[in-house]
């Protein structure tokens, strides 16, 4: 939504302007059988009015469209904490196959095995990651995952008769959506602040932990993009006191092949194979939130969970019972749910689609590569935050992960807004703007592994640039964008006030 001196660059039109009676974009062949008239109880709209354009001004309006479009296959996504990286096309192309894109999820087992072969092995692969006794595929997104894995603690402390454990402890860097997904689950969510170096302030979570305490929620690494020095240290405390630990898992691409959460304490943790395994945010729909648990858990993980006939499944205790030898390929897969779970979480099995993506690029990259994901990842955030470190303030000066926090407040009257608007003139996406809330004036950063150092290069310049005009010609910055078809929007206002069509933007002053 444009303001007052604002101003549009170009208004193209929309297609419903473009109609003209009479004007037709399909043919369709005269009828070979006989018509007959509908039922007359079926509702119909007469008063729909469908544009009529023909086909080439269908082509060229959506292609126009198209080019406004900003993705990961035109631009960098430097967006910290989303990890927009590069989706291989082989990852669609698997997607694509008609045996997965076609297969109705109410088959009976015997006709979809492949499909639940897949998922039984993306299973198998998410715990050999991970080190967690088992997997669930259901949720469909991180904040989904994290939902299921706090009912799983509900449900855990349930089971015991442990009633008053009504807290949830969760540090000051974690991702937004833990407090949320507490609250959803009927517990009281507790912010443990951070200390000088970025990790848990040790001294406060103990003595926040006693007999109320069913847990700690913990990004690791943490939205600092820092790793958690005492993660033994803040697990042991709160395991001490009788409550489980959390681990939100969308960070996941800075540790694969380095450190398996369940080896540090984490009880149960949600992946989100949309980030970590290279399905990027919309670059192919959905999202999944896979949730792994070890054994004390293991046993209220949502379900169905894919199991292979003769291979291990999941006890009462947590524990892995062989029922015969484990035929691998050529086993027959069937569907179960663990002794004590919390039930379904969404409908059918997960979003199958990102299912087989994340599988076909586990598959692609093998163990060498996975670990080679967190290798660059690591490398390219730490070379960035060397390359701006001198003229944008990097609140934490240890080495980072694979996102770091620098601050947009380099020159008097200069905000982060004002630098990442700039950006988009330098044709960049800018990177997570004032988050995490503990940082003033936050740039939240991600190169991801997928980017070249011809790129990072490229986008250190931009951003050494912006600052050298931050000091020279502040006035570019506060009026940024200036070559993008829409200038800054008021988007406080446009929140509350959404403007959904041309028509009513033109009624505002100075859009044109």
């Amino acid at each position: 939504m444009a303001t007052k001196n604002q101003r549009i660059h170009t208004v193209e039109p929309f297609i419903w302007e473009l109609s003209a009676p009479g004007r037709v974009g399909a043919s369709i062949p005269e009828a070979d059988v006989p018509e007959y008239p509908l039922p007359g109880e079926i509702p119909l709209r007469t008063d729909l009015p469908l544009p009529e354009v023909s086909e080439l001004e269908v082509v060229r309006h959506f292609t126009r469209l198209s080019r406004l479009n900003f993705s990961i296959d035109t631009h960098m996504y430097p967006l910290g904490s989303c990890t927009m990286k590069y989706n291989p096309k082989v990852n669609d192309a698997a997607a694509s196959l008609p045996g997965f894109s076609e297969v109705h999820p109410l088959l009976p087992e015997d006709l979809c095995q492949g499909s639940l072969e897949l998922l039984y092995r993306l299973q198998r692969a998410l715990e050999t990651l991970s080190g967690f006794t088992a997997v669930s595929l259901q949720p469909a997104a991180g904040a989904h995952g994290e939902l299921a894995g706090v009912l799983m603690i509900r449900a855990y402390h349930l089971d015991r008769g442990d009633t008053k454990r009504t807290r949830i402890l969760i540090p000051d860097s974690a991702h937004g959506t833990n407090p949320a997904s507490v609250s959803m689950a009927g517990f009281t969510a507790e912010q443990i602040p951070s200390d000088k170096r970025g990790n848990v302030d040790l001294s406060i979570l103990r003595q926040r932990c006693d007999d109320t305490v069913a847990g700690l929620m913990i990004t690791n690494p943490n939205t600092l993009g820092l790793f958690e020095e005492n993660i033994e240290e803040v697990t042991g405390i709160v395991h001490e006191a009788g409550g489980l630990v959390y681990g939100d898992g969308a960070n996941f691409n800075a540790l694969l092949g380095y450190l398996r959460p369940a080896d540090v304490g984490i009880d149960v943790m949600h992946f989100n194979l949309h980030k970590t395994f290279s399905t990027p945010h919309g670059g192919g729909g959905p999202g999944a939130g896979p949730v792994g648990a070890n054994a004390r858990l293991a046993p209220y993980l949502p379900g169905p969970i894919v199991r292979s006939i003769g291979s291990e499944t999941i006890r009462s205790n947590g524990r892995k019972r062989t029922e015969g030898a484990f035929q691998g390929h050529g086993s027959r897969y069937t569907l179960f749910y663990p002794e004590k779970s919390i039930g379904r979480v969404k409908a059918f099995y997960g979003n199958f689609g990102i299912l087989v993506r994340a599988f076909a690029y586990i598959l692609q990259m093998g163990g060498d590569g996975l670990r080679a994901v967190a290798e660059h990842a690591v490398l390219n955030a730490n070379y960035l935050k060397h390359l701006i470190g001198n003229r944008y303030r990097i609140p934490y000066s240890r080495p980072c992960m694979h996102e770091f926090v620098a601050t947009g407040d380099i020159a008097p009257g200069i905000h982060t807004m004002d630098v990442a608007k700039r950006l988009l003139d330098y044709g960049f996406h800018p990177p997570t703007v004032y988050f995490p809330l503990i940082v003033k004036e936050a740039l939240m950063i991600e190169p991801t592994e997928t980017e070249s150092r011809q790129t990072i290069e490229a986008f250190a310049d931009a951003l050494l640039r912006i600052a050298e005009e931050a000091a020279t010609s502040p006035e570019l910055l506060h009026e940024a964008p200036h070559d993008t078809p829409v200038g800054r929007l008021d988007e406080v206002r446009a929140a509350r006030e959404p403007i959904l069509n041309r028509r009513q933007t033109e009624k505002l002053e100075g859009t044109r």
